[in-house]
């Protein structure tokens, strides 16, 4: 279980970029409401001391219990629907609530999937592009990403469904297949944007409706669309430096109260309002710094599974950040998905730093030189 690992390989400039940006997500979520901002102090504590004990662990022993990884987390995702524990809040059963100790098994069931699919696609890579494993695969992930579907939670099921995809595509998915695919996916996505304009569609529920339409016609559903709205001008009046953070300023747009919860979902839109051009692009470099650092970690990896795990963990926060970006700027639908290391989550963050201590992990594990293979 434990090895000599080569501690000089650590990646100091992952640690360092993450570090720097939970410390600027404490601020601004305390800017953003003050009475939060221990537990994410907290969960910062928390997050660095299981990210330590994870990074010493050979990924290789821990994806010997991949189908227990993968069972489990089918069981925690059940446990949220079909027991007394799960609780709900916004009119999402989203949480699993032990007395008092709540935690949402959702954002843990994004490393097990990246987990459980570097073992699996590490062990069939060979046979990846026979129709009989993509049917398997695609039932493997079914199941957990209708679980995840069925809370309701549209937004993490995207996640989960474009981590699973990256994760494919890196172990090998012929570009035929992947051009196929796309030659079906464009026009049925296209077929799919028109019936869910139709007035009497059945295909999205009236919340996720709501947020579509008031994405595309904001000026009809300004009720539904206050929010991206309002953090559009939030961010547009920030200007180059910002008002400040923990300002009291009157026309402050976050100080208004005209951005509910803005210390999770519209963590940027407060950013960009109390840090301006200056603050919000640091949070968007640091993120790509620490997506390219996980790609750079994984191309040094010694097999296929911990290149898997690390182009698993680039894509979890890579694609989180993308759409989230986009929904608090206005460019896609409101979805409800929170900012990596930023926005205020405790069991975000902490799966967040569970997902670093892998890539840690495969980073300083002892590479194998072989003649006439690609391993480095």
């Amino acid at each position: 279980m434990f090895k000599a690992y080569h501690f000089k390989r650590i990646p100091v400039r992952l640690l360092f970029f993450v570090i720097a940006l939970t410390v600027l997500g404490v601020a601004v979520v305390g800017s953003a409401r003050e009475s939060v901002q221990n537990k994410q102090i907290m969960g910062m504590g928390l997050g660095i001391f299981v990210m330590m004990i994870v990074a010493l662990f050979d990924y290789s022993f821990i994806l010997k219990f991949s189908w227990l990884i993968y069972f489990g987390n089918i069981g925690m995702l059940l446990l949220v629907k079909l027991t007394s524990l799960g609780d709900s809040a916004l009119g999402a059963q989203r949480w699993i609530d032990i007395g008092g100790f709540r935690f949402q098994p959702s954002e843990v069931s994004k490393i097990c999937i990246i987990l459980f699919f570097a073992w699996f696609f590490g062990k069939v890579h060979e046979k990846l592009n026979t129709f009989l494993m993509i049917m398997l695969s695609g039932i493997l992930i079914f199941i957990p990403w209708v679980l995840i579907l069925k809370q309701p939670d549209l937004s993490t099921s995207i996640v989960t469904a474009l981590i699973f995809l990256a994760m494919l595509f890196l172990a090998g998915l012929s570009y035929k297949i992947i051009l196929g695919v796309l030659a079906v996916a464009v026009p049925a996505g296209a077929v799919f944007i028109a019936l869910i304009l139709q007035p009497n569609q059945k295909i999205l529920r009236g919340y996720q409706y709501t947020r579509v339409m008031a994405w595309l016609q904001p000026e009809k559903y300004a009720q539904d669309a206050y929010q991206q709205q309002n953090s559009i001008m939030a961010i547009g009046s920030g200007r180059l430096w910002g008002k400040g953070l923990n300002n009291d300023a009157v026309f402050s747009v976050k100080n208004g109260n005209f951005i509910p919860e803005p210390q999770t979902d519209f963590i940027f839109a407060v950013a960009g309002e109390e840090m301006g051009f200056v603050g919000a692009a640091t949070i968007l470099i640091l993120l790509l710094l620490i997506v390219l650092e996980c790609i750079l970690v994984g191309r040094r990896a010694k097999d296929l599974q911990g290149r898997l795990i690390c182009g698993g963990v680039a894509a979890f926060v890579g694609f989180q950040a993308f759409i989230n970006i986009c929904v608090v700027t206005g460019m896609m639908p409101n979805t409800g998905l929170t900012l990596p290391f930023v926005s205020y989550g405790l069991t975000s963050l902490v799966s967040l730093y569970i997902a670093i201590g892998l890539v840690i992990n495969v980073a300083i594990q002892p590479t194998i030189h072989r003649m006439g293979d690609d391993f480095l």
